[in-house]
């Protein structure tokens, strides 16, 4: 068993393993090492639109990690005194959010967004002033890719977090309401520490999911274009060192924001 387990592995692994390898090829075929260089990175962070493509990503991610903690931790604390059928169905809901494909996910997004914008936009231009010109005419965009992401990683911070909230110990809480701190108060003060290692945890993970999601990004984008889009775009006309550079940087930032939110998950009193 350990021989089959050795075997998926490096399945699963050597691919990852080969893009970092020919990310620093000194040559400049993607499938020809010719010695080796970092002259390829330096190529990728010079390129303006790789870089106008890592901001938008860094803007949706940091947006959509800040979103999704928030309602989350709201989600979490207002669930843990639900109970029965009720909780039942919520749990569900939260689930099924999770286990949906990414693919079907973007096509309802898109579904949803587009229904929504054309609602919107004929309403907006009947009730805009006259006197401050025409009106704007909302449409798909980085709001639009925030929207989605906030919505897709949302039910999985509820989850991290609810785990937290359940692993507290409630006794200070009760011994804050005892000396007639306000809610707030008890929150902030009592609460919010125990949970915080929790609510990183899902920030740090979330950002990643948006940083690198492609599926549904590219449904909702318009015409902006996140990094893995761009990507997916490049790669269309070949594989080159400088795409592996690309990937190599992206899987780093990925597997360093995992291992710190697995860390915080893992932290104790």
């Amino acid at each position: 068993m350990r021989f089959y387990a050795l075997l998926v592995y490096l399945f699963l692994y050597i691919p990852i393993g080969i893009i970092v390898l020919f990310s620093f090829n000194a040559g400049r075929h993607a499938s020809e090492l010719q010695g080796f260089s970092i002259k390829w990175f330096g190529i990728a962070l010079s390129n303006p639109f790789v870089m106008e493509a890592l901001k938008t990503s860094l803007i949706v991610a940091g947006t959509t990690a800040l979103l999704s903690s928030i309602m989350g931790t709201m989600a979490a604390l207002g669930l843990q005194n639900v109970r029965g059928i009720v909780r039942m169905i919520f749990d569900s809901l939260i689930y099924i959010a999770i286990m949906i494909p990414g693919i079907v996910f973007g096509i309802a997004t898109l579904v949803a967004l587009a229904t929504a914008l054309d609602f919107i936009n004929p309403m907006l231009k009947n009730i805009w002033p006259i006197i401050l010109g025409e009106a704007p005419r909302l449409k798909l965009g980085l709001i639009s890719i925030i929207s989605a992401h906030t919505l897709w990683t949302t039910a999985l911070a509820t989850v991290i977090i609810r785990a937290r909230v359940q692993g507290m110990d409630r006794s200070l809480i009760e011994a804050s309401i005892d000396l007639y701190a306000t809610p707030w108060r008890t929150f902030y003060q009592v609460t919010l520490p125990q949970i915080f290692p929790g609510i990183l945890a899902a920030a740090l993970l979330n950002f990643t999911l948006s940083f690198d999601d492609f599926i549904i990004a590219f449904f909702v984008a318009g015409g902006r274009t996140t990094l893995p889009i761009y990507v997916f775009a490049s790669i269309r006309r070949g594989i080159t060192p400088e795409i592996n550079a690309i990937a190599t940087m992206m899987l780093i930032v990925s597997l360093t924001l995992l291992f710190t939110s697995q860390g915080l998950l893992r932290k104790r009193k």
